[in-house]
């Protein structure tokens, strides 16, 4: 059997034990930051190169907004508690042909930077669409065999 890369537009999002729809996720990256490095006494003329600390891109989620629904704006509001944000574990997952996870991306400790409600149009026709944006403390990404 040819095996074909994984497709990207069927997953889900799980906080708290709820399984949520969103119609987009961004800013599943890590990286690890470059310090260079060199002592007086090196006969190199040059810097050596040492892993730093790990930076982690903030998460985008988009959805479309649904009437009685303030959940992204509610945990938004947690945040202005000074110190004491709400914050959620969430799984990211990729799912294949069977609904079931063949990739997951852990994420530790997210509370949200930034809710954002849909832009209006009178002439438009498309569904309204709301973002929140999470911080976090971490990511891992775990395949599934």
């Amino acid at each position: 059997m040819t095996e074909y890369p994984l497709t990207k537009f069927h997953f889900v999002v799980s906080w708290g034990g709820s399984r949520i729809g969103f119609t987009e996720v961004s800013g599943l990256e890590a990286e690890t930051e470059v310090i260079e490095y060199r002592e007086g006494s090196s006969s190199e003329y040059s810097k050596i190169k040492m892993p730093g600390m790990q930076k982690y891109a903030n998460i985008t989620l988009k959805r479309g907004t649904f009437l009685g629904d303030n959940d992204f704006f509610e945990w938004w509001k947690t945040t202005r508690i000074l110190g004491k944000p709400e914050r959620r574990d969430l799984i990211i997952s990729l799912l294949n042909e069977e609904h079931a996870p063949v990739m997951n991306w852990k994420v530790k400790n997210a509370f949200p930077t930034k809710v954002q409600a849909t832009d209006l149009k009178a002439d438009g026709s498309e569904v309204a669409i709301e973002t929140l944006e999470l911080a976090h403390e971490g990511i891992e990404m775990e395949a599934i065999a």
